[in-house]
C-alpha cells in the first residue's frame, strides 16, 4: 500500500500545476509600441484601398479587416498602458493618460469611418506614445 501511495504522490507532483509569480504578464523588454503602429498602418491601408474601389465585396472584406486591426491597435495600446507604464511614468510624462485615452479613442473611431485623416491621427498618437515609451527606458 505504501508503494501505491508513493506512486500516486509522484504522479500528483509531476502533473500538479506550478504556481509562479511575476511582476507582469510578459518578460521585461517585450513591450514595443511598434505592434500598435503596424496594426494602425494596416487600418490606414484598408481605408485607402476601400476608398479607391467600387467593388462591394472587396470593400466589405477591407472593412472587416480594418475593424479587426483597429481592435488590435487598442489591444496593443492597452497592454502598454496597463502592463508597462507605471505611476512614476505618469509623474515624468503628465500628459500620458490623456494621450492614451485620445489614441485608443482614435482607434475606435477608425472602426467607424474610412476617413484617412482619422488613421493619420491614430498614427500620430501612436508616434507620440512611441517617443515617450523609448524615453521612459532611458
Amino acid at each position: 500500500m505504501a508503494l501505491i501511495s508513493r506512486l500516486f504522490a509522484a504522479i500528483d507532483a509531476a502533473i500538479a500545476p506550478t504556481v509562479v509569480y511575476a511582476h507582469c504578464d510578459l518578460p521585461c523588454g517585450v513591450y514595443d509600441p511598434a505592434q500598435a503602429r503596424i496594426e494602425a498602418e494596416s487600418v490606414k491601408a484598408c481605408m485607402e484601398k476601400t476608398n479607391a474601389t467600387e467593388d462591394h465585396l472587396f470593400r466589405e472584406r477591407a472593412t472587416l479587416i480594418k475593424e479587426e486591426r483597429a481592435d488590435l491597435v487598442k489591444h496593443h495600446l492597452w497592454v502598454l498602458w496597463t502592463d508597462y507604464f507605471k505611476p512614476e511614468h505618469l509623474e515624468r510624462f503628465p500628459d500620458l493618460h490623456e494621450l492614451f485615452w485620445k489614441t485608443t479613442k482614435a482607434a475606435g473611431e477608425a472602426k467607424k469611418t474610412n476617413d484617412v485623416a482619422v488613421a493619420d491621427n491614430l498614427l500620430d498618437g501612436i508616434a507620440k506614445i512611441d517617443a515617450i515609451f523609448w524615453e521612459s527606458k532611458k
